[in-house]
């Protein structure tokens, strides 16, 4: 049986995927599915029983030690930095989600994603432990060797990560939860195998799942939490860090509230991720990197190399600028309404008086209309008027992919033109003829104008960077 990487990617996409999942909490789908409450409890017994059946117990991850981050926003930004952190000290793995263009993205050696070559090693010794596993319990052979055996895409590499790390002998690890953190995959990690945890910003994220109050979500998120570990958080409003304070009690785990005076006061370091804002998860960063390390003092004394890490740190898709041709392509996956709101601070910086900017829009999974109409107004209330000339309004698959329903994307274009009277819109069901369209809007605008800006989804900024930058290799 052949198994090149592209092999391994044929059959990493017959897992199910994330969406599949997430979608069973739907209870506005008619699924008859049990509540919520019961699938999360199941999550954390069958995540261990398919590390086990991976050829691992969780007494094996204790072998290394891992910066746990959870949180609605920002955890990403707070993985990077501490990933470029931990780089100045040794070998660092790092486990993310989504990935933006290739899925090696989110299994990364000292910052840079695992080779094709090694993806695809890794991904067919687990395939194979999990085939021969079914097999040992009494499966058919072929069922056996099909992807029915096999734990959901997210799983899968959460495992992956671990066997990559644990086979190099990697030690420092930063692993970002996926959804939540009680009930995450990566949540299977014992206390002795945390050296800290950081709980980011919170706000309303994946309602079905987590719950529909920012005290609920705050609960989940607060699951990471480990016995006589400490949890790095930035103080929040009270309702938020009663919850988090009572999990912390619960868990036997140490909070550390670090205060926004403090931080402001210290300032953060300028770097490569830009946003006044950055400097929140600098500062969770540099307070679970300092644990991990055992090095005393808070933000007044950091180390020269903590300084270097913070200023070297990026992150593909946060505020992330592209050249393409005469067109200035601004890109930011943000994809809640606090997370918006600091795009539009970012697009401030990044409009002169008089520019005008083209938009490229979606949100698959939440209210996008209720989305894009409070980034519009944190927009206009930065710069004072509405930049936006024609806003494009997208489904996130490239041509030829998904069912082509753009419901969702006309009642966002009918939100913009109520917010936005003057402003043209356009509705497409694929990426590419999305950028298409906005290269054509852009080519008879001087250097000066010639400014679109992707935002609102992750998966949609990682369409636009595969067509921006076809050459990428997955």
């Amino acid at each position: 049986m052949s198994r090149t990487y592209q092999d391994a990617l044929e059959k990493l996409t017959s897992l199910q995927s994330n969406r599949t999942i997430t979608q069973l909490f739907d209870t506005t789908q008619g699924n008859n599915q049990p509540p919520a409450r019961d699938l999360n409890a199941l999550a954390i017994p069958e995540v261990t029983r398919w590390l086990e059946r991976a050829g691992y117990t969780t007494q094996d991850l204790t072998r290394m030690r891992h910066i746990h981050v959870a949180g609605t926003k920002g955890k990403g930004s707070v993985c990077a930095f501490a990933t470029s952190l931990l780089r100045q000290y040794g070998t660092v793995g790092t486990y993310t989600s989504p990935h933006l263009v290739s899925p090696r993205e989110r299994i990364a050696i000292n910052g840079e994603p695992v080779s094709q070559a090694q993806f695809a090693s890794a991904f067919f010794e687990l395939w194979d432990r999990f085939t021969e596993s079914a097999r040992r319990e009494g499966v058919d052979v072929d069922v056996a060797e099909g992807p029915t055996t096999k734990p959901f895409f997210f799983r899968f590499l959460t495992i992956m990560a671990w066997h990559i790390f644990l086979t190099e002998g990697v030690t420092n690890v930063v692993m970002e939860c996926g959804i939540g953190g009680e009930y995450d995959a990566t949540n299977i990690l014992p206390a002795r195998a945390v050296s800290a945890a950081v709980i980011s910003q919170l706000g309303i994220d994946h309602v079905a799942m987590l719950g529909e109050t920012v005290e609920e979500i705050t609960w989940h998120k607060a699951g990471i939490l480990k016995d006589g570990v400490k949890g790095f958080t930035v103080k929040a409003e009270a309702s938020v860090m009663r919850v988090l304070r009572e999990r912390a009690a619960e868990k036997n785990a140490t909070l550390v509230e670090v205060d926004s005076g403090e931080i402001e006061a210290w300032g953060g370091v300028e770097g490569n991720l830009k946003g006044g804002f950055q400097k929140l998860n600098q500062a969770l960063a540099v307070m679970a990197v300092k644990e991990h390390m055992g090095i005393s003092g808070g933000l007044g004394v950091i180390p020269s190399e903590m300084v270097k890490g913070l200023r070297e740190a990026t992150l593909r898709g946060r505020c992330e600028v592209v050249r393409d041709g005469d067109g200035t392509w601004l890109l930011d996956g943000a994809h809640t309404k606090e997370s918006l709101v600091e795009v539009a601070r970012w697009l401030g910086q990044n409009v002169d008086e008089g520019e005008e900017v083209v938009l490229v829009f979606n949100q698959q999974e939440r209210n996008a209309g209720e989305l894009l109409a409070g980034f519009l107004e944190a927009a206009e209330r930065v710069m004072g008027r509405y930049v936006f000339v024609s806003a494009l309004f997208t489904r996130n698959e490239m041509k030829g992919v998904g069912d082509g329903d753009v419901t969702v994307q006309e009642g966002a274009a009918r939100k913009m033109t109520e917010v936005v009277p003057g402003c043209t819109t356009a509705v497409f069901d694929n990426i590419e003829d999305t950028i298409e369209h906005a290269r054509t809007l852009i080519q008879n605008k001087d250097k000066k104008q010639g400014k679109v800006l992707v935002t609102g989804s992750m998966h949609l900024v990682g369409g636009a960077l595969r067509v921006l930058e076809p050459d990428s290799l997955l």
